[in-house]
């Protein structure tokens, strides 16, 4: 029937009892799930975690710049790490740097969520934002 059918005869269980054979273009069956891999490799990426970097003392439009760069890495699915340093007598005054932390996730509520909370480490101050799930329709 294969031959006649210009088809290959392809085993497809051969532990079965009787062994399952198809008739089918094998050339053809290759090539399909070949191409159907590609395309599930193509679409998979990896996320990558970006850094935005404070300093206590940072002005307003510095602020809305380092914002909005980050919105742009939560657009691309990006992690996002933010970094605060203290200088000098900087330190003295750590309440200011979490308080400039809690107001960057006050204002990237609505396009991220919290992985890490705002923590000491050294000489800075770090948290970890992803962005939020997008609901598929």
């Amino acid at each position: 029937m294969a031959n006649k059918a210009g088809l290959d005869l392809v085993e497809v269980s051969p532990t079965a009892k009787p062994p399952v054979c198809r008739i089918m273009d094998y050339g053809k069956f290759r090539y399909e799930q070949s191409r159907n891999q590609r395309q599930s490799h193509g679409k998979s990426s990896r996320v990558k975690l970006k850094e935005v970097k404070f300093h206590i003392n940072v002005e307003q439009h510095d602020y809305e710049t380092k914002l909005r760069q980050a919105r742009k890495f939560f657009d691309k699915g990006h992690r996002v790490k933010f970094s605060l340093f203290y200088r000098g007598r900087e330190r003295a005054h750590q309440e200011l740097g979490f308080q400039l932390m809690e107001r960057v996730i006050a204002d990237l509520q609505d396009c991220s969520q919290v992985d890490q909370a705002p923590r000491m480490m050294g000489r800075s101050v770090i948290m970890q934002l992803s962005p939020l799930k997008k609901d598929k329709q």
